[in-house]
């Protein structure tokens, strides 16, 4: 094989989508745990962007939510600074769980995932990879666009730090928590729905606690409580979810 030919690693990632995962074996036994999970991060950003609807969509559902609240509710002032919190928050939570779908379906349809199931690599650190993928993907810039949002809902000037802070604890959470249902239902033709029962239940208390430090900052009080409780669902979402992400998926393929 000329030299030509010889690609890196890094170069099949951004080939095409399965190039990847469809090395040799060789190949595969010669990366490190650490090359094989920026291998597949490096994937996964390269194929979102080149479909930029996967970036785009969530982030005008996000706009289009928050923006038409005012509108419906009117542009009192005081009303939009006490529901802000909560109108942020539902509407980064929909909008994580509209960009989901494509967390593993994709690979499921051109059989990556069954490559990726097989690979000498734990299934949990590629797993992982494809999660935090999707976290830079969606969850970024929401947390980017959520204060010029806020702006338009007048929330209280005291309640930026806490937003800023809930959705980098919160975020990670929803992709983590999504991957789980996502994992469950990618066998499922048309398992939107299915999917919205299994993980809406799970955002619940990020949404409690995460709206709730918004609001407490509002008023001048501490929120490092309400911080240190989804930094414990954070932590404790990163441990487990992508254990039971590879477990579910070598269940929902067989």
């Amino acid at each position: 094989m000329t030299t030509n030919t010889e690609l890196t690693e890094s170069s099949k990632a951004a080939l095409a989508p399965t190039d990847t995962l469809n090395m040799t074996d060789t190949q595969h036994n010669n990366l490190s745990y650490r090359d094989a999970f920026f291998l597949v991060l490096k994937r996964d950003i390269t194929i979102a962007l080149r479909h930029r609807d996967d970036i785009i969509n969530p982030l005008l559902f996000f706009v289009i939510v928050v923006t038409l609240f005012p509108l419906g509710i009117g542009p009192e002032a005081k009303t939009l600074s006490r529901i802000a919190p909560g109108i942020i928050w539902v509407a980064a939570l929909l909008a994580t769980l509209l960009s989901l779908d494509r967390l593993f379906k994709s690979d499921y349809g051109d059989g990556s995932l069954e490559q990726m199931l097989l690979s000498p690599h734990p299934v949990f650190l590629l797993v992982l990879a494809k999660i935090v993928a999707h976290w830079l993907i969606t969850g970024l810039p929401l947390i980017f666009i959520a204060p010029l949002l806020a702006v338009l809902l007048h929330l209280n000037e005291q309640s930026y730090g806490a937003l800023i802070f809930t959705l980098l604890l919160g975020t990670p959470v929803l992709s983590l928590l999504g991957a789980v249902g996502v994992a469950l239902t990618v066998g499922i033709k048309k398992g939107g729905v299915l999917l919205s029962l299994l993980v809406l239940p799970l955002y619940i208390p990020v949404l409690i606690f995460a709206t709730s430090a918004i609001d407490t900052a509002s008023i001048g009080l501490p929120y490092s409580g309400q911080l240190a409780i989804i930094a414990a669902l954070f932590f404790g979402s990163l441990t487990l979810a992508p254990f039971a992400v590879g477990a579910a998926l070598k269940v929902s393929t067989n």
